[in-house]
């Protein structure tokens, strides 16, 4: 019996059954695999395959200007002036070398050879990539005095590379555009996100002009020019400008050693988070690597030889912990080498074993020298390590305290929350409501089976201005982190998290604002996680209820209130026009139409229409704020996420941070773009 059914599924399972995907077909069958997604990130990694190309001319020495164009209906250009893909007949495939490049995987000049000393393209499957994700692409190659050109379809060739001209320049100009079949509906290319990555690979590729032009819209072109002579050093000070930074000079240093170019530059500001980016043959390896292992390393034991060296560190127990070393820290360390190992298409992360004791060694040596020559500079530093140290044992204190208290007055949840009866995180949310009114009436509005309520009692702690011992004496905050159940620093753990969705529902005033970033800070602070994985969402109650007979809409913004008010004017109108037209009066209905657009912009008169604005989400009764705010079919939610890091943590520094100046600047730059304030 047995040996029956294996007969039968043997010969269910043949050598017809196995499928082989040709050419650049496996790259459409799954995109996910080659560009990590097919959403927006996957969307700009193809400008990123094309723009690596360029880069990696640049970083060969024969390339110092590169443009990137984004044209109307979402095309993209990228051109260069380095030495141009070359042309001619390939020996193995006998095509020319351009169709080989461009329509198979595994095929370029960076595997061996003395073309590309580095490069961030090593897979040779980037620009293959884009082609066969592309509804078209079209390249175009200055070199050996010609100008060649080949189109592609879906990544197949619509015809052979053929001259079309003659130049005495070089370089690649590709342009293409996304096959919409493949990505997600709706994604589109963002100009910020554009303009930051260009500016990174400026400030990672001394002397190269990176230019990007935004020509969508032909009313509001927009054109920015990056060119930093100071390379990751000028990074650094971008991205501590408006911080009160620890030491004046940054510290920089440029070594190859065996092979491996290492280039990096830190500097300490009065802050209470890392900011380290890694790269490897300038591709940002967002989970880090081994470059990272070995600086991390060398700070660490660098900063305790020198501070016991001079007495900073006087007992074995004072000793600095990595944390310790690195809170306030912003940091830049870019290596590139011959073969790296990346894991993944993506290159998240960099596995060469050998570059973490070269990274080891090259800061290890230079770093030394540096706070023996800088006194100055060493003594603030040491002095902002020696206090974080000191705040984290007092953080470490406070949070055991914390917990004996609850284990002694056995509470595992808040009193003040009114959790749900789900005991499933995945089916359950939390709402931060601001006082006992708003509380009171989420309470009495929710659906108790998975919505969970917690009231917070005015403005929460700055945690932008205080450190984690501090922040831990806070109520409030205690209150919420229980709740929350991760816990927080060394003790975070995302997978206890009680409640797949934590809720920001505040006031639609000024207040309200005030309170939601606030929150926005502390989770950005402390739970960083929990908004990475899309965990974290602001509610969006109504402006104002309008109300019509039996007719009641809501509005969630200025706009949307005069369009309902546009809408209900409307219907008005037409029926007074219909009843003059009845009584026979066409001309006395035309003069009432004419005579209403003329005044309908000064001045919108419409009978029993009554507008409620809404101070507070108090002043709903619960059943308004559930059909509004809470009820999962019709509720309007942002959720919160860290697309631009670095613009985010300028932002929280900017807005809540200990310097003013800063702060006034920008209050002053907007403040006639704020619209409404209630003050």
């Amino acid at each position: 019996m047995v040996s029956s059914q294996k007969q039968n599924l043997s010969a269910s399972y043949r050598a017809r059954d196995i499928t082989v995907l040709e050419g650049l077909e496996p790259v459409r069958r799954r995109p996910g695999m080659y560009i990590g997604s097919t959403g927006v990130d996957g969307l700009h990694h193809l400008i990123w395959e094309v723009l690596d190309n360029s880069i990696d001319e640049a970083m060969a020495g024969y390339c110092d200007r590169i443009e990137i164009i984004l044209e109307a209906n979402n095309i993209i250009t990228v051109k260069d002036n380095g030495r141009g893909i070359p042309v001619e007949k390939h020996h193995q495939t006998k095509k020319s070398a351009l169709e080989t490049v461009m329509t198979m995987l595994h095929a370029g000049g960076k595997f061996g050879g003395e073309s590309y000393k580095v490069s961030g393209g090593l897979h040779g499957v980037g620009v293959s990539v884009v082609n066969a994700l592309s509804l078209w692409l079209r390249v175009e190659v200055h070199r050996d005095g010609g100008i060649y050109r080949q189109e592609y379809e879906r990544g197949k060739p619509k015809n052979k590379v053929r001259k079309v001209g003659i130049s005495d320049d070089t370089g690649t100009i590709t342009s293409f555009e996304p096959d919409w079949e493949i990505f997600d509906k709706g994604v589109q290319f963002s100009w910020n996100t554009i303009l930051k990555h260009a500016r990174q690979q400026a400030y990672l590729t001394k002397g190269v002009r990176i230019i990007i032009r935004d020509e969508r819209r032909a009313s509001k072109q927009k054109e920015y020019q990056f060119y930093f002579e100071g390379g990751i050093k000028s990074y650094v000070y971008f991205l501590n400008q408006g911080k009160e930074v620890r030491n004046e000079k940054i510290f920089y240093v440029e070594k190859e050693m065996e092979g491996v170019n290492v280039e990096i530059a830190l500097q300490y500001f009065e802050g209470y988070k890392e900011h380290i980016f890694t790269f490897a043959n300038n591709i940002y390896t967002i989970e880090g690597g081994a470059h990272l292992t070995g600086f991390r390393a060398s700070l660490t034991r660098v900063l305790n030889d020198y501070g016991r060296k001079n007495n900073y560190l006087k007992e074995k127990e004072d000793n600095l912990s990595g944390d310790d070393v690195r809170e306030g820290l912003t940091a830049v360390v870019s290596v590139k080498l011959k073969n790296p190992q990346f894991e993944g298409q993506t290159k998240a992360k960099l596995g060469n074993a050998e570059v973490r004791g070269i990274v080891d060694n090259v800061l290890g040596e230079a770093f030394s020298e540096y706070l023996e020559s800088s006194p100055k500079d060493a003594e603030m530093i040491l002095g902002k390590c020696i206090l974080t140290a000191q705040a984290r044992r007092a953080a470490r204190a406070a949070r055991e305290t914390v917990i004996r208290k609850g284990a002694l007055d056995g509470l595992t949840l808040p009193g003040k929350l009114a959790d749900c009866s789900s005991r499933d995180p995945k089916k359950s949310e939390l709402y931060l409501v601001e006082g006992d009114s708003a509380g009171g009436s989420a309470k009495q509005g929710r659906d108790r089976r998975f919505q969970a309520i917690l009231p917070l009692r005015g403005k929460i702690l700055n945690v932008e201005k205080a450190r984690i011992d501090k922040m831990l004496k806070n109520n409030e905050i205690r209150t919420l982190i229980t709740a929350l159940g991760t816990s927080l620093g060394e003790q975070f753990d995302l997978s206890r998290l009680r409640y797949d969705r934590v809720i920001i529902m505040t006031d639609a005033d000024v207040d309200g604002a005030h309170i939601r970033t606030l929150l926005l800070t502390l989770f950005y602070r402390y739970f960083e996680e929990i908004i990475k994985a899309g965990h974290l969402y602001v509610a969006q109650p109504p402006l104002y209820r309008v109300q019509k007979g039996a007719k009641i809409e809501y509005a969630y913004t200025d706009q949307d209130k005069e369009e309902i008010l546009d809408t209900l004017s409307r219907g008005s109108k037409g029926k007074v026009v219909k009843e003059k037209i009845e009584e026979g009066g066409r001309e006395i209905a035309e003069e009432l139409i004419s005579e209403a657009e003329e005044t309908e912009s000064k001045e919108r008169r419409l009978d029993n229409v009554r507008i409620q604005r809404y101070k507070g989400l108090g002043e709903m009764n619960p059943e308004q704020l559930w059909e509004t705010t809470m009820n999962p079919e019709n509720r309007v939610m942002w959720q919160v996420k860290l697309e631009d890091a670095e613009a985010a943590d300028q932002a929280f520094e900017t807005l809540m941070g200990v310097e003013v100046a800063p702060r006034k600047k920008f209050i002053q730059t907007h403040a006639k773009k704020v619209k409404n304030l209630d003050v």
